[in-house]
């Protein structure tokens, strides 16, 4: 037998055969994770096609400074993972190594324990790799296949299926549906983030660091005086020394660039007839179109966009609505034809009145400068619309629905739950959290909007009625909104570029890649996808849980071929990932300057022009302390703190921009002394593309997922590009600003962690 020692000429007929069993080498690896390891007792059972080893202790437990990996001063830091191995012999040969069974004992003190991975070589040499990324906690066994991804029908052996049974039906006891509200998309069956299973909640690292920038920025503004002041603004200049890392807004022209590139940047469509309900005549808008031409000219040339933020029966009221039209011009410099274009052939036109109609007062660039700042301060209904929609609703919400069913439908061995769950990683627990103080009643958006808790469950009940597939794709949604062509619209550009690199190669490189290429390695054909009961039962989860079944809404319900299949799993990673940096990662930097994006006005909309002055502007924007609560808000939702303690120096400042009108200003970033916090730089390590569970075990997945990488670092450079030159950066979909999942925070099991 291969690497059997020597036998003595005195050996017995025991001593022979002992040397002479199958020899299985184990290697077991800890997570780097912080309180990963345990004085708890550990041991393993090999079980294969042949038969199974009875459980092995093994020799020495998981304590910080024990193992192959050097030491670290205490036991309450991560670690590079640490790993035993050992050797096991067997009295006859396993076959191949199908599943190991992790066992935990203890006799007196828990000590929970985190497993990365097992590695087992065989005695012909195959190596046989076990991917765990778990907590084992209390007295407990816990199984892991063998890490190659499997459907169903390619388990053969009948203890394969019954461990996809058992393990399906626990994660569905343990991941539950409940309705938070009866209306909204269902979400997971807890109370508050304690009662969340340890695999989703919060690093230790992450919790602290969360709770401590929380504390920080709370005594901040409560030592400053804002918190406690529930008045209004006494002056600009007291409104400035808040708000004194940001510049001006008054600008018309980052007002404009806004809808096409701010945080909201999904509701801006062609209008190719002016609503009835918005009574704008060609005479009112004719100075800022220019000469030559006339609004209806412009309509017909498709020049016209516009964004409605009708809805829940007027509590996103006012509407406001912006019209924009521009002519691109063959300039060189793609700088100057941006600057020109919105410098000089844009007019906005913001609508306040509660009851829109004939009546309505409509306000204009030509009107008085206190009125057109009003106007242009007036427009909370694109806080409330972001905030309660597309924000929450469009990534947050469907994010979880996401992560619940591929946690109940699909088994870890299966490849879409390899692919996919990266994309979920701490989800369940942000979104429990903003449960408890974010969208409940009394929490910050009931106490610090207009909207209130009950205006918003009627915004997001009327905004899932009207959530469609078409929308959440998006190619389908840019095509939909007539904005194909739409000039400077980084936003459409970025995501674009993303949404291809996820879903498909471009031609000229060859192939298809990533999703594409994935579901094509595993699926191959049409019928395999219809044939797949897991699949399919994640579908129908996802439309009869997240969707509500309607079929209204177009999301299928069923997948039957394997385009089908990589369109919808290329939208779940989308949304998990570049869809929710977009429209997160900005809050702080556009609305740290809160007239920019005010939560609430609480005062009366004026009911005629020309008689605004600076008191008008003051008195309607929220006062002190409200402010003061949500710019904590916006600083903690924008926020990136790392999942694990990072030694390395702070990421410095980005440069600052000349024209970054209302931008945060760079000088003035958040301190970073005492945790490694990085507000819109985050760490590379977390960014899409990067797989830090390293889950796939075949080849081609491995080649997939570099090619992936390596387009991402081409739209990447371009961004970086492109904003070298721009006046105003449009950075939240580089790779540098998107995260892999809906959370701002990286995977506990970091082989980076130092």
């Amino acid at each position: 037998m291969a690497n059997a020692p020597s036998l003595g000429p005195m050996a017995t007929p025991g001593a022979i055969a002992w040397l002479t069993m199958p020899v299985y080498k184990v290697t077991v690896a800890m997570g780097d994770i912080l309180k990963g390891g345990t004085n708890n007792s550990i041991s393993i059972t090999l079980v294969g096609s042949r038969g199974e080893r009875c459980r092995t202790t093994i020799n020495y437990w998981f304590l910080p400074g024990t193992g192959s990996c050097p030491p670290t001063p205490s036991r309450f830091l991560p670690t590079p993972h640490q790993e035993k191995d050992m050797t096991m012999r067997c009295e006859q040969d396993l076959g191949r190594i199908v599943l190991i069974r992790l066992h935990k004992w203890r006799l007196f003190l828990e000590d929970a324990w985190v497993c990365r991975d097992i590695r087992v070589m065989g005695p012909d040499g195959t190596l046989y790799r076990f991917p765990c990324y778990q907590w084992l906690e209390g007295v407990t066994t816990a199984e892991v296949q063998e890490g190659s991804g499997k459907k169903l029908v390619d388990d053969e052996l009948e203890i394969l299926k019954q461990h996809r049974q058992h393990e399906l039906k626990a994660q569905q006891e343990a991941y539950q549906w409940k309705s938070f509200i009866e209306v909204w998309p269902r979400c997971l069956n807890v109370g508050s983030i304690l009662e969340l299973d340890s695999n989703v909640q919060f690093s230790c690292v992450r919790a602290t660091n969360f709770t401590g920038v929380l504390i920080f920025q709370g005594a901040f503004h409560l030592l400053a005086g804002f918190l406690l002041r529930p008045t209004f603004w006494k002056s600009l200049d007291e409104m400035r020394s808040i708000f004194s890392w940001t510049q001006g807004r008054e600008i018309d022209d980052f007002f404009s660039y806004q809808f096409f590139n701010g945080n909201n940047p999904i509701i801006i469509q062609h209008c190719v007839v002016l609503p009835a309900k918005f009574p704008v005549t060609p005479e009112m808008v004719a100075g800022s179109l220019g000469g030559g031409t006339n609004l209806g000219k412009e309509m017909q040339e498709g020049q016209i966009f516009i964004v409605d933020y009708e809805g829940a029966d007027g509590l996103l009221r006012p509407i406001t609505v912006q019209v924009g039209t521009s002519h691109p011009k063959p300039v060189d410099n793609p700088t100057v034809v941006v600057e020109r274009r919105w410098s000089h052939h844009v007019v906005c036109v913001p609508v306040l009145s509660q009851t829109l109609g004939p009546t309505s007062p409509i306000f204009l660039q030509s009107d008085a400068e206190w009125d057109w700042l009003l106007a242009k301060t007036w427009r909370n209904a694109d806080f409330y619309s972001h905030q309660v929609l597309t924000h929450p609703l469009r990534t947050h919400l469907f994010g979880e629905v996401f992560a619940i069913t591929t946690l109940r439908q699909l088994p870890t061995c299966h490849p879409l739950f390899k692919l996919l769950v990266p994309h979920f990683h701490f989800t369940l627990c942000i979104n429990t959290l903003a449960q408890s103080v974010l969208i409940n009643p009394g929490g910050v958006i009931d106490k610090g909007s207009g909207v209130t808790c009950k205006g918003m469950l009627l915004i997001i009940q009327q905004g899932l009625e009207k959530a469609t597939y078409t929308s959440l794709c998006l190619p389908d949604d840019i095509w939909h909104r007539g904005v194909v062509h739409l000039p400077s619209y980084r936003y459409r550009d970025d995501a674009m570029s993303l949404w291809e690199a996820i879903e498909r190669w471009h031609k000229g490189l060859g192939g298809s890649c990533f999703i594409s290429g994935i579901v094509a390695f595993y699926y191959g054909e049409d019928v395999a996808v219809s044939r797949d009961a897991e699949l399919q039962a994640w579908v129908v989860d996802i439309f009869t849980n997240g969707f509500l079944g309607r079929t209204s809404s177009g999301i299928p319900s069923l997948l039957r071929t394997v385009a089908e299949l990589s369109k919808f799993l290329t939208m779940v990673v989308f949304t998990c990932s570049a869809q929710h940096a977009t429209i997160n990662n900005g809050q702080y930097d556009l609305g740290a300057f809160l007239p920019n994006a005010p939560s609430s006005m609480c005062h009366p909309l004026p009911a005629e022009k020309g008689k605004a002055f600076l008191q008008h502007f003051l008195n309607p924007v929220p006062e002190v302390d409200t402010t003061a609560n949500i710019l904590v808000a916006l600083f903690l939702l924008s926020l990136r703190l790392s999942g694990v303690v990072n030694l390395a120096p702070p990421l410095p400042c980005p440069p600052q921009n000349s024209g970054s009108v209302g931008l945060r200003n760079p000088k003035r970033c958040p301190t970073r002394a005492w945790v490694h916090i990085t507000h819109g730089y985050p760490q590379a390590q977390d960014a899409p593309g990067t797989y830090l569970e390293e889950r796939f075990m075949e080849v081609e997945p491995h080649w997939l997922i570099r090619a992936f990488q390596g387009q991402l670092e081409e739209i990447r450079d371009r961004i970086e590009e492109r904003n070298h030159w721009a006046k105003l950066r449009y950075n939240y979909m580089n790779l540098l600003e998107t995260e892999n999942s809906i959370s701002s925070s990286t995977p506990d099991y970091s082989r980076e962690a130092t």
